[in-house]
């Protein structure tokens, strides 16, 4: 499900998440082609970025809530980390 998007449409969510899980879970959203990208913003607290595909929100959070059994998770706010 390749897509072929401009950037500024994307969504952007922010995890916290256990740093050691950071590998695998790039690994399980980017295996979903054109979904999303996950960028480490802080690998020393586990704080991520995603950046998702319009209209594909609610195929990312299927994803993550299936993965907060096995990987500890927080979602958090991008005016919590502004310089």
């Amino acid at each position: 499900m390749a897509t072929n998007c401009n950037p500024s449409e994307t969504i952007k969510q922010r995890y916290r998440v256990d740093r050691r899980k950071i590998a695998f879970l790039r690994f399980i959203i980017e295996a979903y082609d054109g979904l999303a990208i996950l960028t480490t913003l802080d690998s020393e607290i586990g704080l991520i970025e995603l950046r998702i595909a319009p209209g594909c929100v609610h195929d990312v959070e299927t994803i993550l809530k299936n993965l907060k059994h096995d990987i500890m998770m927080e979602k958090v706010g991008i005016e919590e980390f502004r310089d």
